[in-house]
């Protein structure tokens, strides 16, 4: 079957498309046969090598998520499984292939009327805003700033906080055309990648998936007992010192958090995703397609990212 793996860390021309056998399920595991897979922002993480000092290593099977049909079953999978359309969580490998092997507890049911490409872009994204206000105790009537809402998680973030009664939804983003869509989406407040523009005086809730060096002037825009959630560090690491921010704003009473899925109960998310899947075929939710282009153009995708061309997700098909 074809893959794509990181030949070498660094930029997209280190991706490479090879042959690997088809992966036999093991124990409590699916084979599933992609129709669409999700190129997310961890995935351009961890070809830079971000994260290579964690074990990762060339030779590494790029992908988290992907939608297809269950073509095989594991031991211990019950056989009403098979032939079903699902949307599958791989890991942080496994996924840009045309044959991936998912946990069954990490799978979920589509429904009839959502296609592949539509599951892929929102089932991570729209999970990890779901959750990232929840976090950040967000309630209606409150203020939220989404910082870096042209990406699969912000295009989410900005749905699920103007669905959610937000008294304005503000976004940063890179140009006004951006900016449009993002209204289209719920946003009422524009602002540029710097927080600059016309704006509420302060926001409740911030929810950032950029992080680097100007994540301390976002600190700045909270308001008295205002919660600021990362979920993302597509620009990098924040400055070491940018907890004196808060401390500096002390009688503010200030929150900052992270949120991983990981310390999430795969119940949860499973719950909460099969929600939104049932309300993205119904259109009250949409997950947005930037471009779908083939397996091995995966660099191509990755070049799109890097450049900060992507509008919500691109996806890839075998």
């Amino acid at each position: 079957m074809k893959a794509v793996v990181i030949k070498e860390f660094g930029t997209a021309d280190g991706l490479e498309v090879v042959d690997l056998p088809v992966p036999d399920p093991a124990p409590g595991q699916v084979l599933i046969t992609t129709e669409a897979i999700g190129v997310g922002g961890v995935d351009a993480m961890l070809r830079r090598g971000t994260l290579g000092t964690f074990g990762f290593e060339p030779g590494h099977v790029l992908g988290s998520e992907v939608a297809g049909r269950v073509t095989a079953l594991g031991d211990g999978v019950d056989t009403s499984w098979l032939g079903r359309r699902v949307w599958a969580f791989t890991g942080l490998s496994g996924g840009y292939v045309e044959q991936a092997v998912a946990d069954i507890e990490e799978v979920v049911v589509l429904p009839d009327d959502l296609s592949g490409t539509e599951a892929v872009a929102l089932g991570s994204s729209g999970v990890v805003a779901h959750f990232a206000l929840e976090r950040a105790g967000f309630t209606p009537g409150e203020t939220v700033l989404v910082r870096g809402a042209a990406g699969s998680i912000g295009v989410s973030a900005v749905q699920l906080a103007a669905r959610g009664g937000a008294a304005a939804v503000a976004v940063t983003t890179s140009s006004p055309e951006r900016g449009a869509r993002l209204r289209e989406l719920g946003a009422t407040h524009v602002l540029d990648r710097a927080g600059a523009g016309d704006a509420p005086a302060g926001f409740d809730v911030v929810v950032d998936i950029v992080g680097g060096a100007q994540l301390p002037l976002f600190l700045d825009k909270l308001n008295p007992n205002g919660r600021f959630v990362a979920v993302g560090l597509i620009a990098g690491l924040p400055p070491a010192d940018f907890g004196a921010r808060l401390l500096a704003a002390f009688r503010s009473s200030l929150s900052y958090a992270t949120l991983s899925l990981d310390t999430v109960p795969v119940a949860a998310k499973q719950a909460v995703r099969s929600a939104q899947f049932a309300e993205a075929a119904r259109g009250e939710l949409r997950g947005v397609v930037h471009e779908v282009l083939p397996l091995g153009r995966a660099a191509g995708a990755h070049r799109a990212m890097d450049e900060g061309q992507v509008f919500g997700r691109v996806v890839l098909v075998p």
